[in-house]
């Protein structure tokens, strides 16, 4: 079955019965029981559901489907993408293990990996993945997993995922991905080796900026423990969230299709502005396209501020993957708690900004641009 057909026809089993054509939200706190033995049953493993933080029909169907359009044999629901790098890295390490990280990440993932997971006992190096050597040079005898995206935040570097799953191998590791900018439509890093696959799907998996969301897929003993996590941490989605996000997933390889012809065409156009220092997208993501986010870098000629002013019907907006077209502020908001040394490595400065292409007309969207940019060069 291909992709487009699997993602509209992804139903959690044992529904079917009911004949409903959608899947009905199961909104409740837990479920109900008959008598003690049938109780006793659940832990038996005879029924599937007690308790909504141990399982539900609605987060069970999310995470078949994100594990469906990966190609994976599992998967689990959490309340947000972090939660979803947190449950998915907490099944592989544990207090004393040490993990090596892309530099180059999103900034929120960054600082749980370097801040919060200190707390745990669990150490961090981040190093320039495009080198074996600096990986191969951060490896401890602790080390226990490789971690990065498939595309890099905000500077849209395509990983090179067979060469880390080649190192893992080698040094027997397990390797995590987070594959919130490509998605399935694009790229499906379980079935080029890894181990764990990580989405915020509050972004293009959900689609329509309602929800907040976290999808962990991979290994059947991988998620389970990961699954344990959600269960004993409380990282758990709410049933309606779960609905709606499996709603929005239906049209992924639409809106998905139409987002990167746009920034495709952006890009292009982009590319031949004299006020944009620099334009940062993929050509080599996908051979169905290359993402529908494309950072720039404006010139010092351009007053940031007025271009934001300026932008018109073009919202900013903290976060990306919406029907919308939108704009983010990487210095400001998702790569603002990285060290002012990791931001200048990185190149995020006051100039750079974060584009996320939505499926308007897409020339309507270069006019936008090319106005907001034209009005805030400096006289």
């Amino acid at each position: 079955m291909k992709f487009t057909t699997k993602v509209v026809h992804s139903q959690l089993k044992g529904t079917e019965e009911i004949r409903s054509k959608t899947t009905p939200i199961y909104q409740t706190s837990a479920f109900s029981f008959t008598s003690l033995e049938e109780l006793e049953g659940f832990y038996e493993g005879k029924s599937p559901y007690l308790y909504t933080r141990t399982g539900n029909p609605n987060t069970d169907e999310l995470g078949k489907m994100v594990a469906d359009l990966e190609g994976a044999p599992a998967g689990v629901a959490t309340s947000s993408g972090l939660s979803a790098i947190l449950v998915g890295i907490l099944a592989v390490v544990q207090s004393g293990d040490h993990i090596i990280a892309a530099e180059d990440l999103y900034g929120g993932t960054f600082h749980m990996l370097k801040e919060e997971l200190k707390t745990f006992g669990i150490s961090t190096s981040f190093v320039n993945f495009t080198s074996v050597e600096e990986i191969e040079e951060a490896l401890t005898p602790q080390t226990k997993l490789l971690y990065s995206e498939t595309v890099t935040n905000p500077f849209m570097r395509v990983e090179d995922i067979s060469r880390i799953v080649e190192l893992a191998e080698k040094h027997n590791l397990k390797t995590m991905i987070d594959n919130t900018f490509a998605t399935p439509f694009l790229r499906r890093p379980f079935l080029e080796g890894v181990d764990l696959v990580a989405h915020s799907a509050t972004k293009y998996i959900g689609g329509h900026s309602d929800i907040t969301a976290g999808v962990v897929v991979g290994k059947e003993e991988l998620v389970q423990k990961a699954r344990e996590k959600v269960v004993n941490i409380g990282s758990n989605l709410s049933p309606f969230e779960a609905w709606l996000t499996c709603r929005g997933a239906k049209t992924l390889a639409l809106r998905m299709g139409t987002q990167a012809s746009n920034a495709e065409v952006l890009a292009a156009d982009l590319r031949s502005n004299e006020f944009v220092k620099g334009v940062y997208y993929p050509t080599d993501l996908s051979d169905k396209g290359n993402g529908a986010i494309v950072t720039i870098e404006l010139s010092s000629t351009c007053d940031i501020s007025t271009f934001f002013k300026s932008l018109g019907w073009i919202k900013i907006i903290p976060s990306l993957a919406g029907v919308e077209t939108t704009v983010s502020y990487p210095l400001g908001t998702s790569h603002r708690a990285l060290p002012k040394d990791a931001q200048e490595k990185l190149g995020i400065n006051t100039h750079v900004v974060r584009i996320s292409l939505g499926i308007e007309d897409g020339e309507d969207i270069v006019v936008q641009f090319n106005q907001a940019i034209a009005a805030s060069v400096k006289n």
